[in-house]
């Protein structure tokens, strides 16, 4: 059990992100074929150390890599008013971005070199409203199961004080062959 207070908890993961933040390159896309050349720890400690471009995905909607290991992915971002809908509150496509996101890099993390992913089924839960009040919130994914030529993750949403806001499955089709 964590003795840490929620302001410390916070701090915590405010310093995580801008740590993260200060580490990524500039945005920007490498081909499937550059990708398939490394494993997956190498492409995404690549990424969150700033050795390839960070993708410009992320960068538009303002989420950044925070953790990463065989079978997870957490990226962390704070929704703000620019990520409103015509309602006053973060549009339903942020949260499914997140998801989709997190989960399929969790895939991506148990793949071998020269293999890829793209998501066929992805399936959304909303819990509560993200508003640009929420502050940091993490997206996490993990692994279900990963065969020969698909993978299931799952995916939640989540802020400082573990309060859910949104839960989320995928079905990934895995591409090409393992090299």
């Amino acid at each position: 059990m964590s003795t840490e207070t929620r302001d410390e908890k916070l701090a915590n993961w405010l310093l995580a992100e801008q740590t993260a933040r200060n580490k990524l390159a500039a945005p920007g896309s490498m081909t499937l074929a550059q990708v398939c050349e490394l494993s997956p720890q190498e492409f995404f400690d690549g990424i969150g150390e700033g050795q390839l471009p960070c993708p410009p995905f992320g960068h538009l909607l303002d989420y950044v890599p925070i953790e990463w290991s065989a079978g997870l992915f957490v990226f962390q971002g704070s929704p703000g008013a620019q990520h409103y809908n015509p309602l006053g509150i973060v549009h339903g496509g942020y949260a499914a971005t997140l998801l989709d996101s997190c989960m399929g890099c969790a895939i991506h993390t148990r793949l071998q070199r020269g293999q890829g992913y793209t998501t066929t089924d992805l399936r959304i839960s909303y819990i509560r409203a993200l508003t640009d009040k929420v502050g940091p919130i993490r997206a996490e994914g993990r692994i279900v199961h990963v065969g020969r030529s698909t993978a299931i993750a799952e995916g939640r949403i989540y802020d400082v004080d573990d309060r859910l806001y949104a839960v989320g499955s995928t079905t990934c089709m895995i591409l090409g062959s393992p090299s």
